[in-house]
C-alpha cells in the first residue's frame, strides 16, 4: 500500500456476500472483527525480561461464521479465491497446501486438545483490510479473530487472555513457529485510545492512555523480503544470554538483563569485556527504561517526549543491537527530518519489515511524498505507507 488512502472492504457488505456464497439458513450469521497491531516501543527485550508497549490499530480482519446442520467445516475468503473443506471430526494436521486454513485448523486442533467439543460444523467467510506481510501481525489477527468467533458461536466463552494463549499455542504446536505472545495478546485484549504495557513473561499488564490529539502513527513498510531475521534473532538472543551469564558470574543478582536499572547497569557493565556483548546488553537495559518513560510521557500528554524516545530507540537498535539495515534506517532517519514528525523508529524483528512514525495530521501527505521520494531514490523501489488510529481488540462487529 503506497499511499495513505486505499479502497477498503466495507464489513457491512459481508453478510450479503456470505449468503451469496453459502445460501440462506435458519442459523444466524455472526460477525466479528480482529485488529492489527503496532509495537510503539520496546524492541528485542521481551526475551530479556523487559516490557513491551503495543497498541491495537484500526485495521481489521472480519470473520463471518454460521453453524451448519452437518459436521462439515468450510472456509472461504473474499480476497483469496478457493474453498477449503474439512470435518469437525478430523485430526487436523499442518499441510502446506492448505494455505491460510492452517492458521484456522491450528486453533481447532488446540481447542480439541483442551477438550472442547463441536456439536456441528460451521462455515466461514473472511475478509481483511490488514496489509498482508506488512509487519503488523495479519496472521495473529487471523488466529485470534477466528478463535474468538468460534468461542462465542459455540458458547465456549473463552476469556481474552486464553484467546491470546490459544493463538500462541497454535503457532508453537501446529505451525511450528516459536513466537512470543505480544501480538496475540494485544490483538485479543486491546482497547481503543489505549496502549498496553505488557510483561511477556508474567502476562502482567496495564493500559495507558493513547491520546494522540492531532497526531497519527504512520506505518512504513520497507517492502523488503526478510532473509536474515530468524538467524540473527537467534544470534542476538544467545549474545544476550552470554552477557547475562557474565554478570551473574560476577555476582550481579539478576535473572534477566532488563531487571537492571540504567544506574545499576553503569555500575556493573565493566564486568563485560566483549564490545559486542556490551552493546547488546546496553540496548536491552536502556530500551526497557525507554518503555517506562514512554508510558509516563503519554500519561503526562507529552507527545514530543514520546517522539524523542522513538528516535532514541531506533538509534539503539541501529548502533547497539544492529538489527536495522539500510532500508529501515532510510525510512526512520528520513522520517525524523520531516516537518510535523515527532519521532520514528523501526518496529519488529528488523532487517526489513516496518517502521512507525508519529506525524501531525496536517503533514501526512507531504510526509509520505517526501519519505517515499528519498526511499525510492536510495533503495530502488517504493515503500508502503498507511496512517492509523488505535482500535479495539477482538470483538463482535457492530457498525
Amino acid at each position: 500500500m503506497n499511499s495513505l488512502t486505499s479502497k477498503e472492504y466495507d464489513p457491512k457488505d459481508l453478510p450479503a456476500a456470505f449468503i451469496k456464497v453459502y445460501g440462506e439458513s435458519q442459523e444466524k450469521i455472526n460477525l466479528f472483527s480482529s485488529p492489527a497491531r503496532i509495537n510503539i516501543i520496546g524492541e528485542h527485550i521481551d526475551y530479556n525480561g523487559g516490557k513491551v508497549f503495543p497498541a491495537a490499530i484500526n485495521k481489521y480482519l472480519y470473520v463471518a461464521i454460521r453453524k451448519r446442520k452437518d459436521t462439515k467445516i468450510i472456509y472461504n475468503d473474499i480476497r483469496f479465491p478457493g474453498t477449503f473443506e474439512f470435518d469437525v471430526n478430523d485430526n487436523f494436521v499442518y499441510d502446506k497446501e492448505n494455505n491460510y486454513a492452517n492458521y484456522l485448523n491450528g486453533i481447532l486442533s488446540q481447542l480439541k486438545a483442551k477438550g472442547y467439543k463441536f456439536d456441528c460444523g460451521f462455515e466461514i467467510l473472511m475478509v481483511s483490510n490488514i496489509p498482508a506481510g506488512g509487519g503488523i501481525s495479519s496472521s495473529s489477527a487471523l488466529e485470534c479473530g477466528f478463535a474468538y468467533a468460534v468461542s462465542e458461536t459455540f458458547g465456549f466463552n473463552l476469556d481474552r487472555i486464553t484467546i491470546a494463549k490459544l493463538g500462541q499455542m497454535s503457532e508453537h504446536n501446529f505451525m511450528n513457529v516459536n513466537c512470543g505472545i505480544m501480538d496475540q495478546f494485544i490483538i485479543a485484549t486491546g482497547k481503543k485510545n489505549s496502549a498496553t504495557l505488557l510483561d511477556c513473561n508474567t502476562l502482567e499488564y496495564e493500559y495507558a492512555p493513547l491520546e494522540l490529539g492531532d497526531y497519527k502513527f504512520v506505518v512504513m513498510n520497507t517492502n523488503k523480503k526478510r532473509r536474515l531475521a530468524d538467524s540473527k534473532y537467534n544470534e542476538r538472543r544467545s549474545q544476550c544470554e552470554a552477557a547475562l551469564k557474565i554478570l551473574q558470574d560476577g555476582g550481579v543478582k539478576i535473572e534477566a538483563l532488563c531487571q537492571l536499572t540504567p544506574a545499576k547497569w553503569e555500575e556493573v557493565k565493566s564486568l563485560i569485556k566483549d564490545e559486542t556483548l556490551l552493546k547488546r546488553a546496553n540496548h536491552c537495559i536502556y530500551e526497557n527504561q525507554r518503555v517506562l518513560s514512554a508510558v509516563q510521557a503519554l500519561k503526562a500528554g507529552n507527545l514530543a517526549e514520546l517522539g524523542q524516545l522513538l528516535n532514541q530507540s531506533h538509534a539503539s537498535l541501529k548502533n547497539d543491537y544492529e538489527v536495522t539495515g539500510i532500508e529501515l534506517d532510510t525510512l526512520a532517519e528520513t522520517a525524523q527530518k520531516q516537518e510535523g514528525c515527532l519521532g520514528a523508529r523501526m518496529t519488529g524483528a528488523g532487517f526489513g519489515g516496518c517502521g512507525i512514525a508519529l506525524v501531525h495530521k496536517d503533514n501526512l501527505e507531504a510526509f509520505v511524498e517526501n519519505v517515499q521520494k528519498e526511499y525510492t531514490a536510495k533503495i530502488g523501489y517504493e515503500a508502503g505507507f498507511f496512517a492509523c488510529d488505535s482500535g479495539d481488540g477482538v470483538a463482535w462487529y457492530k457498525d
